[in-house]
């Protein structure tokens, strides 16, 4: 791992790059993969009103991603409507989902890239908080795999399929999570 000023990396710099190695490639190949394998009724389902669909926990994951590290700590404007992300019942298209998730999270590595591990303690103000930068990373890569979570077991429960992305650790085909 190199850092930007060419000196030894610190358990910031590796913070930094943990957290965008898990968003980047292993989070998001998850979700993507769960995306492509999943037809638009599936993706919009829900199995009651208090319940989410995976298009809404998306948008959910885009929003949060945006206002945590974009906005707070990369300094773009962002006005997040949080509540619209679950209520929305309009179906948008897996092929618009899929690439807003990739931006977001394209803009997310970005902003963390750049991002000077020094900082990290320092405060912004989220979602009426005050959390340092460590706090804001921590929160959103604890945030995605959670709702990812969710993704899959609605992606099992919808089409019966093992992902199989682990299925390297066993040696035995299709076993999985």
């Amino acid at each position: 791992m190199e850092t930007t000023n060419g000196s030894a990396p610190t358990a910031g710099d590796e913070f930094i790059e943990a957290s965008r190695v898990f968003l980047r490639q292993d989070f998001l190949p998850k979700l993507l993969h769960c995306l492509n394998a999943m037809s638009d009724d599936q993706i919009w389902w829900r199995p009651n009103e208090q319940s989410n669909s995976v298009g809404n926990l998306v948008l959910h994951l885009r929003g949060n991603l945006k206002q945590w590290i974009v906005a707070s700590l990369g300094g773009q404007t962002f006005r997040r409507e949080r509540d619209a992300e679950f209520a929305t019942r309009e179906r948008v298209s897996r092929t618009e989902l899929i690439s807003g998730i990739e931006a977001t999270v394209a803009e997310v590595e970005s902003v963390l890239l750049h991002f000077p591990a020094a900082e990290l303690l320092v405060r912004h103000p989220v979602q009426g908080y005050q959390v340092t930068a460590l706090q804001a990373v921590y929160h959103v890569v604890e945030h995605f795999s959670y709702h990812l979570g969710q993704i899959l077991y609605i992606y099992k429960l919808q089409t019966a399929t093992d992902p199989g992305f682990y299925r390297h650790l066993s040696g035995i085909p299709g076993t999985g999570l």
